[in-house]
């Protein structure tokens, strides 16, 4: 029987090293514990693999053609996986979030990914590379718009946005560059693409005063969370570590204003820049 083909990493990768890792898996006949086992993982971290939410690193590629006897097929194509338009830390949250059903995220300092403007995204680009060429800003920039494309479908995946309102009243890239900014989440919100509270300044402290989280809820896998911070990033799927930030995303709900005055907020806000304008 001729071996599985090498994956053509433009068309859904992951999910296609997933389906081969099942079939070579279940050819075998091991379980995904019994495969997790040699490799110090869990079975749902195994089903994870063959769901497409998890990224196979280079490792376990090795480790997995050992084990299922693939020639080398999972180690060749890991590699091929593992360029990304998008930096080390944030390269497998980005994959898990083009394939989530669900994402909440909590911003804390500034608009999410996935709701930018493109001058908005170009301004913070800026500040975190100050002396980076245009070429360079340019790039990053476009992917950030090709992720916000997600949003094109009507209907998945659904996103549940949590602004502090420090991200409202930070001022990036001008009072022009956030009144559009500030539009562009509210025209999402009046389309009921996206839901969106705010948190006011007025609810004091919070369940998530030290930073931000992204929740990541899939329709065949165990959901994730995404923790970020300056140039790092960590996703979890330990079911209790996720359940925790849950609890805790739950809780800024609880605190926040509802969707209808938070969207009454955001255009007020934008007004505000609106009027600064030269």
């Amino acid at each position: 029987m001729p071996g599985p083909k090498d994956l053509d990493p433009s068309s859904s990768p992951r999910a296609m090293m997933g389906a081969e890792l099942r079939h070579a898996r279940e050819r075998v006949g091991l379980s995904q514990d019994e495969l997790g086992q040699p490799l110090f993982v869990s079975g749902s971290f195994i089903g994870q693999l063959e769901a497409g939410t998890r990224r196979m690193h280079l490792e376990y590629a090795r480790q997995i053609d050992d084990i299922l006897g693939t020639n080398g097929f999972f180690e060749r194509n890991c590699k091929a996986l593992a360029k990304s338009r998008y930096p080390d830390h944030f390269a497998e949250a980005a994959e898990a979030e083009a394939i989530a059903s669900a994402i909440r995220e909590y911003a804390a300092l500034l608009i999410p990914g996935l709701l930018q403007a493109e001058a908005y995204a170009r301004a913070v680009f800026r500040a975190y590379q100050p002396t980076a060429t245009e070429d360079v800003i340019d790039e990053l920039v476009a992917a950030r718009l090709e992720r916000a494309h997600l949003l094109d479908d009507p209907t998945k995946p659904l996103l549940w946005a949590v602004l502090d309102e420090a991200v409202l009243r930070r001022e990036v890239g001008g009072a022009a560059v956030m009144a559009e900014a500030l539009r562009h989440i509210a025209d999402l919100t009046r389309k009921h693409r996206i839901i969106v509270q705010v948190l006011p300044f007025g609810a004091g402290a919070h369940a998530a005063m030290q930073g931000t989280i992204k929740l990541m809820s899939f329709e065949d896998a165990p959901p994730l969370a995404y923790l970020q911070g300056p140039s790092t990033g960590r996703l979890e799927d330990d079911p209790a570590t996720v359940a925790r930030h849950e609890l805790t995303y739950d809780l800024l709900g609880a605190s926040a204003l509802p969707p209808r005055e938070s969207l009454a907020l955001i255009e007020s806000v934008a007004e505000d820049y609106a009027h600064e304008e030269p």
